[in-house]
């Protein structure tokens, strides 16, 4: 749970004056931009460049809600921040970006992104009244994946 409140309060940093210790965790995290106030959709190769070779952290809402390990080769690494690792690829198909992970290799999850003033900002499009992430923050750290469960 400690590391879980320490990369809480890391996603999203504000300038020393505007920082309160009497405001709850999830004021203090960013809220997510409009995608009206982004640029347009974009392309793979954009979107590779931005993010290949980081370690990015999304939030939801004010809400921390995952981080991602983006690799060489259009692979990646994601986390709900449990602790659990979900390996994957991504590829762009109609404009969108679309990941697919090792537990659900029939069912790619594909996002349009955005730029904003703030970094990256991801529209679920499997069903785009769901979910709308925001780039919290590139840490530059390791994400925390945690091995395979052994039973006795």
């Amino acid at each position: 749970m400690l590391n879980r409140l320490l990369i809480l309060a890391l996603l999203a940093p504000l300038p020393l004056q505007a920082q309160s210790v009497d405001l709850p965790l999830a004021q203090r995290l960013p809220q997510s931009t409009p995608a009206s106030q982004s640029a347009g959709a974009m392309s793979a190769e954009d979107f590779d460049a931005y993010t290949r070779g980081k370690t990015l952290y999304y939030g939801a809402g004010g809400q921390a809600y995952g981080v991602e390990r983006y690799l060489e080769g259009r692979r990646v690494v994601w986390s709900f921040l449990d602790g659990h690792c979900k390996d994957g690829t991504w590829y762009e198909e109609a404009g969108q970006i679309c990941f697919v992970y090792e537990d659900r290799p029939d069912d790619p999850q594909c996002w349009t992104f955005r730029q904003g003033p703030g970094g990256l900002i991801a529209q679920f499009e499997n069903d785009p009244t769901a979910t709308e992430l925001y780039e919290a923050q590139d840490i530059g750290e390791e994400m925390l994946c945690y091995g395979p469960d052994i039973g006795v």
